[in-house]
């Protein structure tokens, strides 16, 4: 097969979910974003069904994917509509949408036709890319309330977990604007904390939003700090295998006595980086090089466990995971 093959392990998924639940003892609102961290959204929620209460994804076409392969939980849509026919697409597909400023909110009731329109509200507590100001989450809940709009969450982000100062801060700011929001909207639930905000030991609230655990891996900071199982292998095909013959290797290489030397059709145009330290020489377009004899046709796994790689590339898991689980095909086990 020419394009790279993720296996991906539901039972993993499972596990991860289950490992975070047991630890912050809230439900779970399940990010699969971005394609589930490049895992495959809907095997990803249907894996998770019945320990995650509900989804969390960043456009309203994501969330209309879930609800055509048939995810009946709630999904909430992180970022905000951007246009009346995102408002009108999601409130045909039962969405929950980002409240995040009057803009946004005036958006929606100029768009949604007399549709129920399901929001959570978002607040700016510090992260500065979304949500209301404190002083003006009064205001929007008013504005919500007379024009039937059902607030039914209120939500922010522990920006810098690691960091206490911030996190107590961000939790009494959230705390007070939480409580303004449930004076309009009694059951409105309160979630804050994603991945690093549990594990830091942050005031949860209602439910926690988990999106990177899912998958096997942890925020920058939190190493080891909770036992994880890695979801994805990505699989190359072997395209040549031979003796070296002296040379480089790719373009530019220095000289280098290798013994043998095998091919695999993987590239940068794959999503992997340039730089990944998965073969030797340069990592070309649609090839990697790497040591040793392989026979034709079959597939080699190439990489387990991103943390590593990702380190070398001057990135994060939550980057590499997306990138390779882009354009590979995915095979689901468990």
């Amino acid at each position: 097969m020419q394009i790279p093959v993720a296996a991906v392990s539901r039972k993993n998924i499972q596990y991860n979910a289950s490992t975070v639940c047991a630890l912050a003892q809230r439900p779970l609102i399940a990010v699969v974003k971005d394609d589930g961290y490049g895992h495959g959204a809907v095997e990803v929620a249907r894996a998770l069904s019945g320990i995650a209460e509900s989804f969390a994804v960043a456009t309203v076409y994501e969330g209309a994917e879930l609800r055509t392969a048939g995810i009946s939980e709630d999904v909430l849509v992180l970022t905000p509509p951007l246009n009346a026919e995102e408002v009108v697409l999601a409130c045909g597909h039962r969405l929950t949408l980002a409240v995040t400023s009057l803009a946004s909110l005036n958006l929606i009731l100029r768009s949604s036709a007399g549709f129920p329109v399901r929001g959570h509200l978002a607040v700016n507590t510090g992260m500065n890319r979304f949500g209301f100001r404190p002083e003006r989450v009064r205001h929007a809940c008013r504005t919500a309330q007379a024009n039937g709009v059902n607030i039914e969450g209120v939500f922010s982000h522990y920006y810098d977990p690691l960091d206490a100062s911030a996190l107590n801060r961000q939790r009494t700011v959230f705390q007070e604007a939480a409580s303004e929001v449930r004076e309009f909207f009694p059951d409105a639930v309160r979630h804050i904390a994603a991945t690093g905000g549990v594990l830091a030991g942050g005031e949860l609230f209602d439910a926690v939003r988990v999106g990177i655990a899912l998958y096997g891996y942890l925020p920058s900071g939190f190493g080891g700090a909770l036992a994880l199982k890695p979801a994805m292998r990505l699989y190359a095909t072997v395209a040549q295998s031979g003796t070296f013959t002296g040379g480089g290797v790719g373009y530019g290489s220095a000289n280098k006595d290798y013994k043998k030397l095998h091919t695999l059709r993987l590239g940068y145009g794959d999503g992997i980086f340039r730089a990944g330290g998965l073969g030797v020489g340069d990592l070309c377009m649609d090839a990697c090089v790497r040591e040793g004899r392989a026979d034709f046709g079959t597939k080699k796994c190439v990489l387990q466990d991103v943390s590593a790689y990702a380190e070398r590339n001057g990135t994060i898991a939550y980057e590499a995971l997306v990138q390779m689980g882009k354009r590979a095909v995915k095979l689901y086990e468990g």
